[in-house]
């Protein structure tokens, strides 16, 4: 059983064929999907998802792009929404410079209040960064450091028991960024590039293994082989776990428990749906 880490379910690309492309994610034998939003109204779109189905959560954010549209009102309606059992997560957050479409000063400043709103609810994030790798690790370091408590895995915090402070998704750093990021308490997942003839991420991979890492097809986009040219979907997480246990000489049954369990342990996933211990709202990192 997989779990889908990373897929944009509220895409107009789904439009009235959604419920199928649910059913053939549940049918491949995907147990979990986690929908980030990208702005309010996306974010919305994802909890109304997680709210229509148990095995779906939502995470609620503003990604690098809508960052110019992030008002105080709205980003207070992005910490309201994390008030709701199936908000397991806040993202998709971080920073873009590969298309600019928001100024890279108000990027970097929406990044940090998204983080520490993420710290006052003791949620993980999930981070996006193209083409800012650095600048995105040297925020996330100094936010760790400024917020210790964030992410704590000694014990309940806030209510909650987190085992990490989020995951930098699609992750296309090197193994020592990796394994930077895990001792910072973070994981990294890997969707369909891994697939892709001469891939970085997979000599990456290689090299990190999956003890830290978690699964997502970033649906609709980043297909893997062999889908490559169509439009990705959930069901098509089972294409990069096999490509995963190819590259790592694992059973594939081993690939898919250990990042399913990574990403239930992240996101908080209890069987029956929801985190699995709601937090508390007096947390102060």
């Amino acid at each position: 059983m997989y779990i889908d880490s990373h897929a944009h379910l509220f895409s107009a690309e789904y439009s009235d064929e959604l419920h199928d492309v649910i059913e053939r994610a549940r049918d491949a034998g995907v147990e979990r999907i986690v929908v980030p939003g990208t702005d309010e109204k996306t974010s919305r779109e994802a909890l109304e998802l997680a709210d229509r189905y148990d095995f779906i959560f939502a995470c609620v954010g503003f990604h690098p792009h809508e960052a110019a549209h992030a008002s105080d009102t709205l980003l207070s309606e992005i910490e309201s929404m994390t008030a709701h059992p199936k908000v397991v997560g806040v993202g998709e957050i971080g920073l873009d410079y590969h298309y600019n479409f928001s100024p890279r000063d108000l990027q970097k400043n929406v990044f940090k209040l998204q983080i520490e709103l993420a710290a006052r609810k003791n949620l993980p994030i999930v981070v996006h960064t193209r083409d800012s790798l650095e600048d995105t690790l040297n925020i996330v370091d100094a936010c760790v450091s400024n917020l210790p408590r964030w992410g704590d895995v000694d014990g309940l915090v806030g209510g909650r028991k987190p085992t990490g402070r989020g995951v930098f998704h699609c992750f296309t750093g090197t193994a020592i960024e990796a394994r930077h990021l895990f001792n910072k308490g973070f994981f990294v997942s890997y969707p369909g590039i891994v697939t892709f003839k001469n891939s970085p991420a997979a000599e990456t991979l290689k090299d990190i293994g999956c003890e830290n890492i978690l699964l997502e097809t970033d649906s609709p986009y980043l297909s893997p082989a062999p889908m490559r040219g169509k439009r990705n979907e959930p069901a098509y997480v089972i294409h990069v776990g096999r490509k995963v246990s190819e590259l790592l000489g694992l059973p594939e049954a081993d690939v898919a428990a250990t990042t399913s369990l990574n990403a239930r342990t992240l996101f908080g996933l209890e069987a029956n749906g929801g985190r699995a211990v709601s937090f508390d709202s007096h947390f102060k990192p």
